[in-house]
């Protein structure tokens, strides 16, 4: 069994992130800070992590280097919701696999993390995309996390009113996914 470790400050996805590895035969494990995640991928010695960009205030590319020495064959895949040109080049360059936007869906991360994967996601039924409605809410989260939860400085960024902006962050889409 392949040993996953998901470095995801973020708790629900990183619980989204476990739930579905898991059924795709991956041994998970799950850290949501640097030093945890060093720690884990010590003990554990994964074969795949999954790295967020930002984890806390702080850019993850400095935990390439360290992960890669003690880990030279893992397959290292960078998962984002800021992705940039700039930022995948220097986490290719300094020894990832991988770097995707988030929302990934199941079928797109099993193919960067191994392709011996792409057998078993082929038998999943495809999932459907995610609702735009649900892609909206998440880039709103996002912003307002960016600014601190500050609202009125969120909603000046994203060129809206600010109640318009709390009447959608209200709006939690209950499907993750278009039926």
């Amino acid at each position: 069994m392949d040993k996953l470790l998901i470095i995801e400050d973020d708790t629900t996805l990183a619980n989204i992130l476990n739930r579905r590895m898991s059924q795709h035969g991956f041994e998970c494990h799950v850290a949501h800070d640097a030093t945890q995640g060093l720690l884990l991928a010590r003990q554990h010695l994964p074969s795949h992590i999954l790295l967020d960009m930002k984890l806390e205030h702080s850019n993850s590319l400095n935990l390439v280097k360290p992960l890669r020495q003690l880990l030279p064959k893992a397959t290292l895949v960078f998962l984002t919701g800021y992705a940039s040109i700039a930022t995948a080049v220097e986490a290719i360059r300094l020894g990832a696999d991988n770097y995707l936007s988030k929302p990934v869906d199941t079928q797109t991360l099993l193919k960067a993390l191994d392709k011996k994967h792409l057998d078993i996601a082929d038998e999943v039924i495809a999932e459907p995309p995610i609702t735009p409605q649900r892609l909206e809410w998440e880039h709103l989260q996002q912003v307002l996390q960016a600014n601190n939860g500050n609202v009125s400085e969120t909603a000046r960024q994203l060129g809206m009113h600010r109640r318009t902006l709390q009447r959608k962050l209200l709006k939690k889409p209950t499907s993750l996914k278009c039926s």
